[in-house]
């Protein structure tokens, strides 16, 4: 399964489950996409929609990828 990775930029209305300018693990979803949310495990460990506005992509490297996952 491939992970891929987002960065928090804006929180507005969910500062008890999102904190800026952290990673959070995003889950495929495509009928989400088509919705302009994303479906990632937020702060209380569960996965959930969120707009996809609020969210950066971003490239980490295969080996800080796999640390991530060995913490998680």
């Amino acid at each position: 399964m491939r992970h891929k990775f987002l960065l928090c930029v804006d929180n507005q209305g969910y500062e008890a489950s999102l904190e800026l300018r952290k990673l959070y693990e995003n889950i495929s979803d495509k009928k989400a996409g088509c919705h302009g949310q994303v479906r990632i495990i937020d702060e209380s460990g569960e996965d959930y929609l969120y707009p996809g506005t609020y969210f950066a992509p971003i490239r980490i490297l295969t080996e800080t990828k796999n640390k991530i996952l060995e913490k998680a």
